[in-house]
């Protein structure tokens, strides 16, 4: 069934969870099955369209103007095999709805901070999860991948070693992803949830997670975020109108409490949501906004925190800011600084940090953006696409490989999608 602009339902086809810039194709395919992406697919290459694809929207740097949107939405079976700990995903598929069928067997997949985020989206562009100083990235635990390439071809791309290591971080540049298999861990509950700090009031806190990242155990993936908070209902009581540090944490065996007293040295938290928790409220520990809202985000991959950049932070990304900012930090090392067993596109593994800057709303926000990352320059080693809401330039496109796996993933773009009819996320 093609939607066009005329369609009833257009507008609910084409719209993701970001609404800035969002797609304009002029024909919509709402797939369910791999048969429709192929036809999708072909009627693209037929008419001389350029092709994109949606499954949650949420990291849509630009929106397609006319041509083809395939909308994989509904496409979202997950198929578990315990014994093998494995479960194949199909194109739309959530994390909630993979969490959902794997939680049954006590099983657990590398997924992310927000479940509503698309899996293989995520997946292709890395996938930086709750479990990732354990275990890795999302695509080190890669083991099947089908494709649709641009010419309406159905391919395993494990047949081909070269294209199955580029769609493991090299994002969707070589054709529409139908399925994956990936593995899943032996994983029920965790240690975790949010420590919210009045940051006002306890300006240390940065200073000391950064410290207290130094020395925790792989077991421990964690983060920081700095959110100016309104004064509204939709905000948890205590958290209103407070500019906030909130440590968010995941920890898996035992002794969680001892290893965060550190940080509960700081001072009183305003809120505090840490505890066990089973892995199907995994999403309660970052408590993003589940609301679908416009908004942009740059990342800086650093080699550590520096501490005089770590002071600019409060002054040009507070409360006084031009525009909205939360600030995210991401502890990396562990399993995420090594190559999987069968190497992939990631790049940048030696980054012991990931920074990253987001603003909701319409402004143009790119100046104030670079001037947040500008004092982390000297310490900043690239960045991470999947946190990168927006148009990039091909320079910071190419900051997200290393020098060698950029040119390789181009000319396996060359070679797969020569006529550049494909309209990835972040294009090579």
């Amino acid at each position: 069934m093609m939607v066009t602009k005329e369609s009833n339902g257009y507008d609910e086809a084409r719209l993701g969870f970001q609404r800035r810039d969002p797609h304009r194709p002029d024909i919509i395919f709402p797939v369910t099955s791999v048969a429709e992406v192929e036809e999708a697919v072909r009627y693209a290459a037929e008419h001389d369209l350029r092709l994109a694809v949606q499954a949650s929207g949420h990291g849509l740097a630009k929106g397609l103007d006319g041509g083809v949107l395939i909308a994989t939405g509904a496409f979202n079976g997950v198929r578990v095999d315990p014994e093998r700990k494995t479960a194949w995903i199909e194109a739309g598929a959530t994390w909630q709805d993979v969490i959902e069928a794997t939680a049954p067997y006590g099983l657990a997949p590398l997924s992310g901070s927000f479940p509503g985020v698309g899996a293989i989206s995520y997946t292709l562009g890395g996938g930086l999860g709750l479990m990732g100083r354990r275990y890795g990235y999302a695509a080190d635990h890669v083991r099947r991948i089908e494709i649709v390439t641009p010419d309406g071809v159905r391919r395993n791309a494990e047949d081909d070693a070269e294209l199955f290591w580029a769609l493991r971080g090299g994002g969707g540049n070589f054709g529409v992803v139908t399925g994956i298999e990936v593995d899943l861990f032996d994983v029920a509950t965790l240690y975790g949830g949010s420590l919210y700090f009045d940051f006002t009031r306890n300006p240390t806190v940065l200073e000391a997670w950064a410290d207290w990242t130094r020395s925790v155990p792989d077991e421990v993936t964690s983060a920081i975020a700095l959110v100016p908070l309104p004064d509204i209902p939709q905000v948890p009581e205590p958290l209103r109108g407070r500019y906030v540090a909130q440590v968010q944490l995941a920890i898996l065996g035992d002794g969680g409490e001892d290893l965060i007293k550190p940080l509960r040295a700081v001072g009183e938290p305003v809120f505090d949501t840490v505890g066990e928790l089973p892995y199907t409220e995994s999403g309660k520990i970052f408590a993003e906004p589940e609301r679908p809202d416009s908004y942009r985000s740059r990342n800086a991959l650093l080699s550590d925190l520096d501490p005089e950049a770590l002071a600019t932070l409060p002054k040009l990304a507070g409360p006084d800011a031009s525009a909205m900012c939360v600030i995210g930090i991401r502890h990396l090392g562990g399993a995420l600084s090594r190559q999987p067993d069968v190497p992939n596109a990631i790049g940048h593994r030696t980054a012991s940090y990931s920074l990253t800057v987001l603003s909701p709303g319409e402004d143009d926000v790119t100046a104030l953006h670079h001037s947040i990352l500008e004092p982390w320059r000297g310490v900043t080693v690239g960045r991470l696409l999947n946190f990168s809401a927006g148009p990039l330039t091909g320079d910071e496109i190419r900051a997200a490989f290393d020098p060698a796996d950029h040119r390789r993933l181009t000319d396996l773009r060359n070679r797969y999608d020569a006529d550049r009819r494909l309209a990835p996320n972040h294009e090579l």
